[in-house]
């Protein structure tokens, strides 16, 4: 935590105010308390008014009902007061029940699912099609205007195969495939013009992390590696990384509200941040050297995790800043 309060910042009591949140319903919450959580928002309202803020929008968030109307609300409400939200999403769970019912079995090496072509198929029919589309629907039900498009959508997301040497495991690749895990990319570049042309017009952009290749072939890129590519291309003021965790944990499981670089790489070093954990510090830690302000890790299995991270005192996740 720093020292200096600031909006935006995260704090380790998130979880009494969260549960406190979660637990009122406009019916039920006295006026005055209502007065009080205006108040406290407007500083934060006023601070990124006209701002672009990066969302990932991934895990359990994206499978749970009540997660995903509140989110759709958390991101309507952002746009309403001024703010321009740009959401990312991933879909590997809707992934998984695809290939599951066709009868394609789902490998992974060193955390990356494999992709051959017919594979690739699949994940940009769900990944482009079910999942973009049920989030657009989402948002505009909740009264926002969205529009989905993949990253192959204006030339936005120019993909470049990952290498074997750039995966993190001991596991033999299949030798028919183009590289380690196939049809897998990562970022080469980001073109915002189709963006900031949706921004302009007060649209919310909905991203689906597929970017096409120079051999023109698409590419499957990590959720959160898309979103921090894109956060940084858009110099966004914040970047928002939605996981199925309270954020990052020291070694004793207390939440690290706070963290800078410095703190960062000794955590590490010594074994605390590892496994699903360290590419998304990695991604945060390169957005933020791109440019972007603020990386925010947080808990996206809390109702209104997005509204309670950015506009109260408290949040409910990991704030990493230089």
């Amino acid at each position: 935590m720093d020292s200096n309060k600031s909006p935006g910042t995260s704090s380790t009591t998130a979880t009494t105010s969260t549960d406190a949140v979660a637990a009122s319903t406009p019916s039920a919450t006295p006026p005055a308390v209502t007065a009080q959580v205006l108040n406290e928002a407007l500083p934060y309202i006023q601070r990124f008014s006209g701002k672009t803020i990066v969302v990932k929008f991934g895990g359990n968030a994206m499978t749970d009902e009540r997660l995903q109307q509140s989110f759709a609300r958390n991101i309507v409400l952002m746009k309403q007061v001024g703010l321009n939200p740009v959401v990312v999403h991933g879909g590997g769970p809707q992934i998984g029940k695809m290939l599951e019912r066709v009868g394609k079995e789902s490998r992974f090496v060193g955390g990356m699912r494999v992709t051959d072509r017919d594979t690739m198929d699949l994940v940009e029919m769900v990944l482009g099609g079910q999942v973009n589309k049920g989030i657009v629907n989402l948002l505009n039900q909740a009264g926002g205007h969205a529009i989905g498009l993949t990253g192959k959508d204006g030339g936005l997301l120019s993909a470049i195969p990952l290498k074997p040497s750039e995966i993190d495991s001991d596991e033999a690749a299949p030798a028919d495939l183009p590289t380690a895990i196939g049809y897998v990319g990562k970022v080469a570049s980001v073109d915002t013009s189709v963006l900031q042309a949706l921004i302009q017009d007060d649209f919310i952009p909905v991203i689906a992390p597929i970017g096409v290749g120079e051999d023109g072939c698409s590419y499957n890129i990590n959720a959160d590696l898309a979103a921090s590519s894109i956060a940084a291309a858009l110099k966004a003021t914040r970047l928002l990384l939605l996981t199925n965790t309270r954020g990052i944990l020291d070694k004793s499981g207390t939440l690290l509200s706070g963290l800078g670089f410095t703190d960062i790489e000794a955590l590490i070093k010594d074994g605390t941040i590892a496994g699903g954990m360290l590419p998304k510090v990695r991604c945060a830690t390169e957005a933020i050297e791109q440019g972007v302000r603020v990386v925010q890790i947080i808990d996206g299995t809390v109702e209104h995790a997005v509204l309670l991270e950015l506009f109260t005192d408290q949040g409910v996740g990991t704030l990493i800043r230089r």
